[in-house]
């Protein structure tokens, strides 16, 4: 064999292991947004009924937590936001399609009564849009 085929040989085993590398890679992240995601949805224990009112909870700080809340329709609902410590601005929420702007504390508890919701997504965000968050009433 000469010089230039065992040359080639050798870039040929490190495009290839290259390769292996990142198709291994994007298939790891993949998984990890994948694992990720489904905690978030299967973890959301956000939503409880105390004397017939739907109670959503979600914290305010560097944006919301959790981004996507499902809920029931057809019940009396209150959006609670909780803060602690919150100086970004997800201090300030809006809920376009319901008129709804609010300056929330740097730390407590609001409440926002959304009243009766339909089956449909409600869209909210910090003052500026950077940060969203949706409700689910199925």
């Amino acid at each position: 064999m000469n010089k230039n085929t065992i040359i080639a040989i050798i870039i040929a085993i490190g495009l290839i292991g290259l390769g292996l590398y990142i198709k291994n890679n994007r298939n790891q992240t993949s998984n990890d947004t994948i694992n990720k995601v489904s905690t978030e949805v299967t973890n959301v224990n956000n939503v409880s009924v105390v004397d017939g009112k739907q109670i959503i909870e979600i914290n305010a700080k560097g944006g919301y937590t959790p981004r996507k809340s499902f809920a029931k329709s057809g019940i009396p609902t209150i959006l609670r936001f909780n803060t602690k410590g919150t100086f970004d601005c997800s201090s300030s929420v809006r809920i376009p399609s319901m008129n709804i702007s609010k300056i929330l504390p740097q730390s407590g508890v609001t409440d926002i009564d959304l009243g009766t919701q339909k089956t449909g997504t409600l869209n909210g965000s910090c003052g500026m849009g950077m940060y969203p968050f949706e409700i689910e009433f199925q």
